[in-house]
């Protein structure tokens, strides 16, 4: 699989879907899905265990997908590309030109 262009930690805007226009930290990034803090909040049916002795209701973000969000840069979504600097391939903010990581 390819470079992810997206990875944990980084802001990103909801695009397309229901939660369109929302902005949140990606929390995890994996084959192809992110979830991302505070989008997509669905509630779970658990049962009881050690760590949630009464189990019940829990409400937690679920993932999306990757191509739904884009990453935001000084306030703005911007797409991200890929170059090499000196001999170390770093992250570009399309929009601006700016190095990401």
């Amino acid at each position: 699989m390819a470079t992810s262009k997206i990875k944990k930690g980084d802001t990103v805007k909801v695009i397309a879907g229901s939660e369109k226009g929302k902005e949140g930290k990606v929390i995890s990034v994996k084959a192809g899905k992110v979830v991302v803090e505070g989008v997509n909040m669905v509630s779970k049916h658990t049962k009881p265990s050690q760590a949630n002795p009464n189990g019940g209701i829990v409400h937690q973000e679920a993932a999306i997908d990757v191509s739904n969000v884009m990453y935001v840069h000084n306030g703005q979504p911007t797409r991200i590309g890929f170059k090499l600097d000196g001999d170390k391939k770093v992250r570009v903010a399309k929009k601006t030109g700016d190095i990401i990581d």
